[in-house]
């Protein structure tokens, strides 16, 4: 397929994220990318993209010939229906070790057109500190930050006897620790891997709070006030504060 789209051409977009392990599922179409500069017809089963910079987003090695895993994952920001949709293959592309944020920020500076520049740079640098998800990523936007809540550390492990859990987010000065759920509903080993992990928590004397997704997008002031509670309880001096005219918070 590549040779029928002539010299220069590499594979791209879902194509060359399949051949990265990055997307989960065959694409139905193969998608090609050529040099502005040729023309090229129509190949059944195939999509052609053409770029101007496509020396520089080519991987310089791999075979088949595709696009480098950052520049992959820009193509696919750029196709995105949604801000949520784009924050997912960035914040997939890091967590399984494909590339890191900051090379994924340092490609999108080189791009002079990009969709969501300053939402994705400032996604990077929570990717950077540890944000694994789009709802922790709502959680820190709509929540911690907006009501003047303390920063929290992402992913940290704690030990129990043979076993590694990870606390989404940690108050340790405050003995507090908030559990994201995005899943509708937990199958029974997810819930009892969630019961294990608040017993580790509790072991180490920490307070876990569980928040769902409608809790951090519909609910965020209401959310932030359980949070402050139970931060308060364990020693912050602090207050919240509203995010808007119209915040609950006092």
């Amino acid at each position: 397929m590549v040779h029928r789209a002539g010299p220069g051409a590499v594979l791209s977009h879902q194509t060359a994220a399949e051949l990265f392990g990055l997307a989960d599922g065959p694409s139905p179409l193969i998608h090609l990318t050529i040099p502005a500069c040729r023309r090229v017809g129509s190949i059944p089963g195939a999509v052609i993209h053409r770029s101007r910079r496509l020396e520089l987003a080519r991987h310089p090695a791999l075979l088949p010939p595709r696009t480098r895993i950052e520049e992959t994952v820009l193509d696919l920001v750029q196709q995105a229906e949604t801000f949520d949709r784009a924050f997912d293959w960035i914040c997939r592309a890091c967590q399984r070790r494909l590339t890191t944020a900051g090379r994924l920020a340092s490609s999108l500076d080189m791009r002079s057109k990009a969709r969501w520049r300053p939402e994705l740079s400032e996604a990077l640098t929570d990717i950077g500190d540890g944000v694994h998800s789009a709802l922790e990523y709502r959680y820190l936007h709509h929540v911690e930050r907006p009501h003047g809540l303390p920063h929290a550390e992402r992913q940290v492990r704690i030990v129990r006897g043979a076993r590694n859990y990870y606390l989404d987010n940690l108050y340790a000065d405050y003995h507090v620790c908030v559990e994201l759920d995005g899943r509708i509903a937990h199958p029974d080993d997810q819930r009892w891997r969630d019961s294990r992990r608040d017993n580790a928590a509790a072991t180490k004397g920490l307070v876990t709070l569980r928040f769902n997704w409608a809790d951090v997008t519909r609910q965020p002031c209401q959310t932030a006030l359980q949070l402050a509670a139970a931060l308060r309880q364990g020693g912050w001096p602090g207050s919240p504060r509203p995010c808007g005219i119209r915040c609950p918070v006092p």
